[in-house]
């Protein structure tokens, strides 16, 4: 039982998946997180997005942060390269390419892991439904006749601007109707009318 809460402990929740990492993995399995990351990248097909997927930067200094990596990206040591993140499924599909005796006594203390931490979560008292519903039933139809006193007075407001909006138009109207009085232009240039 001891491994199961080992590997646990390497799962981590990223993206809203339970993930583990490609450094934890190689060490599980041990071989280096270079090796493990050629024979994925090998057999890449099988690892979809939803399978493996790289952390962003963000995500990996936030695990920086919790102290999971102690050193950041650099030549000098530490990770070289942001991790790889495998979900249950990746895991499940890295199984299959990793053939060796201690990949597969791993591969089933994972699972194992993964299907104790649902039992857990499935565990885990419920919330009374009954009483959220009838709250969110009640901040709903706040919401609802504050909105209805929103739009109210926004056509209150509509229709001052509407009748102004039309006193406008008249007027405008009423200007390009008159016809406005042309004035004679002078002629461009050296020659110039009645010279």
């Amino acid at each position: 039982m001891n491994e199961i809460q080992t590997i646990q402990s390497k799962i981590y929740e990223i993206r809203g998946q339970r993930v583990m990492l490609d450094r934890d993995l190689a060490e599980l399995y041990q071989v280096t997180t270079g090796n493990l990351n050629k024979a994925v990248k090998r057999n890449i097909r099988r690892f979809p997005p939803d399978f493996m997927f790289q952390l962003t930067k963000d995500e990996f200094n936030r695990l920086k942060s919790d102290l999971i990596f102690q050193n950041g990206t650099s030549n000098w040591g530490g990770t070289r390269k942001l991790p790889y993140a495998f979900t249950e499924q990746g895991l499940a599909m890295l199984s299959g390419i990793l053939t060796s005796d201690i990949a597969i006594d791993v591969n089933i203390s994972i699972m194992r892991a993964f299907v104790a931490i649902r039992r857990m979560v499935a565990s885990l008292p419920k919330p009374e439904v009954n009483a959220d519903v009838a709250q969110l039933r009640k901040d709903f139809e706040e919401l609802k006749l504050d909105i209805e006193d929103i739009l109210h007075d926004q056509n209150d407001i509509n229709e001052s601007t509407r009748l102004q909006l039309d006193a406008i138009s008249t007027a405008l109207a009423e200007l390009q109707s008159k016809e406005p009085r042309q004035k004679p232009r002078r002629r461009i240039g050296f020659i110039q009318d009645g010279k």
